[in-house]
């Protein structure tokens, strides 16, 4: 591994709003530093003296300086981030896809906590929580009127404590109590079947530490069943993002040898950096290649990536390596356009500073960074259209968000009038029942998108959008 790789430690990538962001673990320091501004320091002394003596009440000094700290932070561009102890805590626990709680994906419905499904193995699967139970009160908390990620801190907690679930079991028309003892969920990020003979679909929920093991062994059991598939599915769609050695490793999986993944810049001399599909880009320990048990076959078998507004950072640079090198046709929606690294350096034992350093690049020197991934084929989220994607939020929509570096950003008018009638068919469409509202789940057959991946992969006609808007920006590139 090279020195540079050793110095940047482990790195992830993501998005805002419920994902993660893209980050470098680094405890080395800069070595030189411009002169500190010392009449600005002196001012912010000031201040801090004048709140502390002058100020209604009593004010705690710590939180006055971690505010400062947090304030100063926030003030640069969304990614960045000061993490007190128990932010520090949870940003850990996303990118290792390990958490302590009871094993259950979840869903809001009627302002109850819906269960999506059990993880295998875990506690609450254990305890039989079926698909579609409803989990009113948590403890002797009511769950409506909570928030998703209030409920989730509620059935979070310590290894083998206990917490009890009231559930609302539909089709039995009835409630019961549960009571599930905690431990650690290592979480699925890979999911695969063959979608029909001959046809292979892996979704990708997020890469986090187990990502490309999991992938490996979800690839093997796919040409077990079908040791001649003509065609893959690769389905990055909603997923945010995490770790930039597991996006390398699934890149690697389906390129030549040593060819370029991504690459970064910024101003450190570490943040200049070309990531190759070669096992020391990638490998998180030493030891055989985590690749080696693929079947060769996988180098060339025809491969669709579907990808919409929800996939960000760590899925839009394997879609951006793919489509670089004409290894896959990309299908779907204009990404996130989440394309900038972020450095976490521990400030203490437990609280640290996530701080953007760097822009990502494709291999043909694209910058992700506000911009996205651009499908080969745009295609609709329904038959009906994307009837909800103007809703979602982009990169290029956050408040201070980083420029890409490769030439100005307009507000484009057609997609806010877009936004505002997709608003607008939102609210007529949640005054219909659930059932009848609810968007077909991924990798099912009523799947649009993956119905047009399949008809791309057997050269059939795909039905390509005729109302999406792509946000090209400048597409002048840097030398």
């Amino acid at each position: 591994m090279s020195h540079k790789l050793k110095i940047a430690g482990w790195i992830s990538v993501g998005a805002l709003a419920g994902a993660l962001t893209t980050v470098s673990l680094q405890t080395v320091a800069r070595g030189s530093l411009a002169p500190l501004p010392l009449e600005e320091l002196q001012q912010l002394a000031a201040v801090f003296g004048m709140i502390k003596s002058d100020y209604v009440e009593p004010v705690d000094e710590k939180k006055l300086i971690t505010d400062a700290i947090a304030g100063m932070v926030a003030s640069l561009d969304p990614h960045s981030q000061y993490f007190d102890k128990k932010s520090f805590k949870e940003f850990r626990e996303g990118t290792s896809g390990r958490f302590v709680g009871v094993g259950i994906e979840i869903s809001q419905e009627d302002g109850l906590v819906k269960v999506v499904s059990p993880i295998e193995g875990s506690p609450a699967y254990r305890a039989g929580l079926k698909p579609n139970d409803l989990i009113t009160k948590i403890d002797d908390t009511v769950v409506k009127g909570l928030s998703l990620s209030d409920a989730v801190k509620r059935m979070r907690g310590e290894p083998n404590t206990k917490v009890m679930l009231t559930i609302f079991r539909k089709d039995e028309n009835r409630s019961f109590p549960v009571t599930i003892t905690r431990e650690e969920i290592k979480t699925q990020s890979v999911k695969g079947k063959l979608i029909e003979p001959g046809y292979g679909w892996i979704r990708l929920s997020q890469f986090q530490e187990r990502t490309v093991d999991d992938f490996v062994r979800k690839v093997e059991e796919l040409y077990k069943a079908e040791p001649n598939l003509k065609g893959m599915v690769l389905d990055l769609r909603n997923d945010p993002g995490g770790l930039l050695d597991a996006a390398v490793a699934v890149s690697a999986a389906f390129l030549p040898e040593n060819v370029t993944v991504v690459s970064t810049n910024g101003q450190l001399s570490e943040s200049k950096f070309v990531y190759r599909a070669a096992p020391e880009y990638y490998q998180r320990r030493a030891g055989a290649d985590p690749l080696r048990r693929l079947p060769a076959a996988l180098k060339t078998v025809p491969l669709v990536v579907l990808v919409n507004e929800g996939s960000a950072s760590a899925s839009e640079i394997v879609a951006g390596a793919l489509q670089d090198h004409k290894r896959a046709t990309v299908l779907g929606s204009q990404t996130f356009g989440k394309g900038s690294v972020q450095t976490v350096r521990p400030l203490g034992p437990d609280t640290g500073l996530k701080l953007t350093t760097a822009r990502y690049y494709t291999p043909n020197g694209r910058s992700i960074q506000a911009k996205g991934i651009v499908p080969d084929v745009l295609v609709d989220e329904t038959e009906e259209g994307n009837i909800f994607s103007a809703l979602r939020t982009r990169e290029a929509d956050l408040e201070k968000h980083l420029m890409s570096g490769q030439g100005p950003e307009t507000k484009d008018p057609v997609r806010e009038k877009a936004r505002e009638e997709a608003r607008k068919r939102a609210e007529e469409e949640a005054k219909k029942p659930v059932a009848d509202r609810k968007m077909p789940e991924f990798g099912s057959d009523k799947d649009f998108q993956l119905v047009q991946a399949l008809n791309q992969l057997k050269g059939r006609p795909v039905l390509i959008s005729k109302t999406q808007i792509v946000e090209r920006k400048d597409e002048k590139k840097e030398n």
